[in-house]
């Protein structure tokens, strides 16, 4: 008999701009699979219906982009405890028995994209600087504290929000105001940038990099351009940089994984897949 054909796919409105399809698609034929991973443009109105669709159509899940992350939330059975942390859900698994469990591998995904970049890095190492207290900020925000960071410092144009979520989170993370940004980055081993800023369309990231140690790592979660005048500026230095486009791959592994039934391999075959796709 033929393989069971497996269906995945991606909600989201819009949803061209995704490039999930794109490598759950490579990986699909790479490992000779019977499946397809599909773009399904959802508005919010009509998100209940396109979850609960999901089991009487045969698929086997989803993953869950903007604006949907925090509403599917509650239109699933179950919610990992990491995802109640992060207050958001980017991938959903349907079971055999048609319940559904929504998890976000967005944090470990994160994790994971710096240390392959530089392997012995540990969130415990010492401070790090996060720029930006939104919902990427929020997922690697837990994931750090989960895994030992003990010196967090949460920058935001907006104090209060910062606040709130030092509050929300642990007491490692401490809220800085945006005036102070380019000196509270003096001492960190990882710094972030988790705003829009430099973003094709957007201004560049306004920050004095004068003060930052040689030996600091800077990241930055944007991977279009793949290289930002924020990373350009930080390698000019000799610092060490990763773009986004890590935190994307690993993010889609354990995805993968749940739906297909194989963990996946990131290639630099599939890394070039995708950045050719933003060449005019």
């Amino acid at each position: 008999m033929a393989a069971e054909f497996k269906l995945a796919g991606v909600m989201g409105w819009p949803i061209a701009q995704s490039r999930s399809p794109i490598l759950h698609n490579y990986w699909i034929e790479k490992y000779n699979l019977s499946g397809r991973y599909v773009p399904l443009a959802v508005r919010s109105e009509r998100l209940a219906d396109a979850i609960r669709g999901l089991p009487a159509l045969g698929f086997r899940g989803c993953n869950l982009t903007m604006p949907h992350k925090q509403l599917a939330m509650t239109m699933v059975d179950e919610v990992t405890d990491t995802a109640k942390r992060i207050g958001a859900i980017n991938c959903i698994v349907v079971g055999d028995d048609g319940r559904m469990s929504g998890t976000n591998n967005d944090g470990n995904g994160y994790v994971l994209s710096v240390q392959e970049v530089a392997p012995q890095w540990k969130p415990s190492d010492g401070p790090i600087a996060i720029l930006g207290a939104g919902g990427a900020a929020r997922a690697i925000i837990v994931a750090l504290v989960e895994r030992g960071a003990r010196d967090l410092r949460l920058i935001n144009r907006t104090f209060e929000k910062a606040e709130r979520l030092a509050k929300e989170f642990s007491p490692n993370v401490k809220p800085i105001t945006w005036d102070k940004r380019s000196e509270a980055i003096g001492d960190v081993v990882l710094l972030v940038n988790a705003t829009d800023q430099g973003m094709i369309g957007k201004p560049a990231l306004d920050i004095s990099l004068d003060r930052l140690s040689k030996q600091t790592l800077v990241s930055d979660l944007i991977y279009v351009p793949p290289e930002t005048s924020f990373l350009a500026a930080a390698k000019a230095r000799g610092n060490v940089t990763i773009n986004g486009l890590g935190m994307l791959l690993h993010q889609a592994r354990p995805a993968f994984e749940a739906w297909f039934g194989v963990l996946p391999e990131i290639t630099p075959d599939l890394r070039k897949r995708i950045m050719d796709t933003f060449k005019t």
